[in-house]
């Protein structure tokens, strides 16, 4: 029984990045072993196992074949006969199919070190072409490295997209590998990637980033939230509805793209704006009661739009948000003449106090 670090890990050393997680195989093991030894079965698909005390994943070396369409179309074969070689065979790329054994040497099979130097993805073998998220997966590492694409790879991944392979990809599986690509350092090298193999025609037909918006939101920090709905900027509502069903995104990030559609016009003339046009995108963002997701959704208008208007326009619509929010409510409704006057009078009082604030 021999135990190895695997992946990401060795990957992100090599290179001097920390934070990767550590998983690791181990070669020449039963599950009854793994158990008797105190590690706690964990995994459904295949054999893995918790360390006793570090809780780190260990995984029994394994061989896959394909069964079917798909990312979970496959038969695991998991037993002590397999190698180390044969279970780093059926990683996706080079630079993620390195190991490193118990006295620290690096297990290098496949040339993954020479590509990391290099700054290439390339796969491993033929069987990359059995999982379609591993197109997803090429984009968001070149995002991450900003590194380039081997031509043979980038045929196969292209094969598969013409194949109809990538059709087969769940919604939910998309949006993980989409979203963590959007967040990465270089976001425009994943859309290049995509848009190379036809991915991005093909699944994706919405998406039309600017690289220079996505430019301003790395410079910037931008959180993910704010990044895809920068995507929204040149959107009609239709072609946002399908790309988030497409994808699956998560209310917060659909929510805040929904409302840079639907405000984008008030927002854009907020610079010149009276009190009442102030309060109309106050209110089209619902930011009275979601104010931080109005902080958002300035920083998406501002960064995607580049235009150097919306900074005044945002700094006007803070002020006014800050009066509007200090308006009393409760004790102008309860000074109103009727009931029915009550939301004219909160209104009036909303735009008197932002201004109070622009004079």
């Amino acid at each position: 029984m021999k135990t190895y670090i695997v992946g990401g890990a060795v990957r992100d050393a090599l290179i001097g990045r920390p934070g990767a997680d550590r998983d690791w195989v181990v070669v020449g093991a039963t599950p009854e072993q793994m158990s008797a030894l105190g590690y706690r079965p964990v995994g459904r698909d295949f054999p893995v196992f918790l360390h006793p005390v570090t809780h780190e994943e260990y995984a029994l070396a394994r061989t896959e074949r394909k069964s079917g369409r798909g990312y979970r179309g496959f038969i695991v074969h998991a037993s002590p006969e397999v190698t180390l070689e044969e279970d780093l065979l059926r990683r996706d790329l080079t630079i993620n199919a390195m190991a490193q054994d118990e006295a620290g040497a690096i297990v290098d099979p496949y040339g993954g070190e020479r590509d990391l130097r290099a700054g290439l993805l390339r796969h491993v073998s033929a069987a990359f072409a059995e999982d379609p998220v591993r197109i997803l997966r090429v984009a968001r590492f070149a995002a991450r490295f900003d590194f380039g694409v081997a031509p043979e790879t980038m045929a196969l991944m292209r094969a598969m997209v013409e194949s109809g392979e990538a059709d087969f990809l769940v919604p939910e599986r998309v949006w993980q590998e989409f979203s963590r690509g959007l967040a990465e350092a270089h976001p425009q090298r994943m859309f290049e990637v995509l848009a190379e193999c036809g991915y991005l025609a093909h699944h994706l037909p919405e998406v039309h980033p600017d690289p220079l918006a996505l430019a301003r939101a790395v410079a910037a920090g931008a959180a993910l939230e704010v990044r895809f709905a920068m995507l929204a900027w040149t959107m009609s509502p239709a072609p946002l509805a399908m790309l988030c069903e497409r994808l699956r995104a998560p209310n917060e990030s659909r929510e805040l793209a929904e409302s840079v559609i639907r405000c984008r016009g008030l927002l854009e003339a907020a610079a010149g704006a009276d009190a009442a046009g102030l309060l109309g995108a106050i209110k089209c963002a619902d930011a009275l009661r979601r104010p931080e997701r109005f902080t958002a959704l300035l920083a998406a208008a501002q960064l995607a739009s580049g235009d150097a208007r919306l900074e005044q326009s945002a700094s006007r619509l803070a002020r006014a948000l800050a009066a509007a929010r200090g308006v009393d409510a409760g004790a102008v409704a309860r000074a109103a003449p009727a009931p029915a006057a009550i939301a004219g009078a909160v209104e009036a009082a909303r735009e008197h106090a932002i201004a109070s604030v622009l004079e």
